[in-house]
């Protein structure tokens, strides 16, 4: 049976776990983040996106992990989005029919990065992974990261789609997201923590957080205070966070200090794969004087 999607809450950018060399994933503590997200009651995860290493990932790597999410957080009540972006369309469908494949309640599909694609281009990249299989699509517009912004006028004409449920906004910018409202009503993911009540403000209905790796229960609440119009609340709660989504996101690239971050917790091993790189221990420290002030307190030493 189809489980309906629902989008309005914290989904979680997961971290991919590596062993300590880098070389394989480790199922077992993959598990133990899975469970620690559903503890925290977040609406959903999203294996294998930017915050996954998706780039690094090789195809069975990519399936083993969106397949194991599926199996541990569906009878948790938690739903599942895969990572299957690319900037090669035939690759694209190939991984959006293997996200279909692991029983996956949505895909997440970012713009064609690097080839810098029209307008038009991209609206033929989605609609030839819409048109491949019933899995619901969330497009995933990031400038920063592409080279190009799915641009409203574009987002309008996929929204006509069926199969196109969702767009994660990471353009960094309210205007962009209050002209696609203007335009449809295609539900919006804030895409950064640190705007995610100005999103929620001009319209989005949740957020695919970076930071609820380490706090997602409070993300959740955050979400959920926007939605119930309780902004004096959500407020409250946003200035609480917004030196560690700052700093998760400006300290090194993504996902470099959340994997930093959960490492000095005990809770990952911190290896990532080149071509990225552990920090300096002066970035370590200054998460870890992040991870303290929000009274979240390392394990690891780090050098003084």
């Amino acid at each position: 049976m189809k489980r309906p999607l629902k989008l309005d809450g914290c989904w979680t950018a997961m971290t991919s776990p590596f062993t300590a060399d880098g070389h394989a994933i480790d199922m077992e503590r993959w598990q133990a983040q899975l469970a620690w997200q559903a503890k925290g009651d977040v609406r959903g995860v999203v294996p294998c996106g930017t915050t996954g290493e998706a780039p690094t990932l090789a195809f069975d790597e990519q399936r083993s992990l969106i397949a194991r999410a599926v199996e541990v957080m569906h009878p948790l009540g938690v739903q599942v989005m895969g990572g299957a972006g690319s900037n090669n369309t035939h690759h694209a469908v190939e991984l959006h029919r293997m996200v279909k494949a692991t029983g996956a309640d949505a895909a997440l599909h970012v713009a064609p990065y690097y080839n810098k694609p029209s307008q038009e281009g991209i609206y033929r990249h989605f609609m030839a992974i819409a048109d491949s299989c019933d899995l619901p699509i969330v497009l995933y517009s990031i400038p920063g990261r592409c080279g190009v912004a799915i641009l409203p006028e574009t987002v309008e004409r996929l929204a006509a789609h069926p199969n196109i449920v969702a767009i994660k906004e990471a353009t960094g910018s309210l205007d962009s997201a209050s002209e696609i409202r203007r335009r449809c009503d295609l539900p919006i993911l804030s895409g950064d923590d640190s705007l995610t009540i100005g999103f929620q403000a001009v319209g989005a209905i949740g957020v695919v957080s970076v930071v609820s790796n380490l706090v997602p229960d409070r993300v959740q609440a955050l979400v959920a205070a926007c939605n119930r119009n309780d902004f004096d609340a959500a407020r409250a709660m946003h200035q609480a966070l917004l030196p560690l989504a700052k700093g998760l996101l400006s300290l090194d690239v993504n996902p470099v200090p959340v994997k930093t971050a959960m490492a000095l917790l005990g809770r990952d091993s911190g290896a990532l794969r080149l071509p990225l790189c552990a920090p300096s221990d002066a970035v370590r420290r200054q998460i870890r004087d992040l991870l303290q002030s929000q009274k979240l307190q390392p394990t690891e030493a780090v050098n003084a």
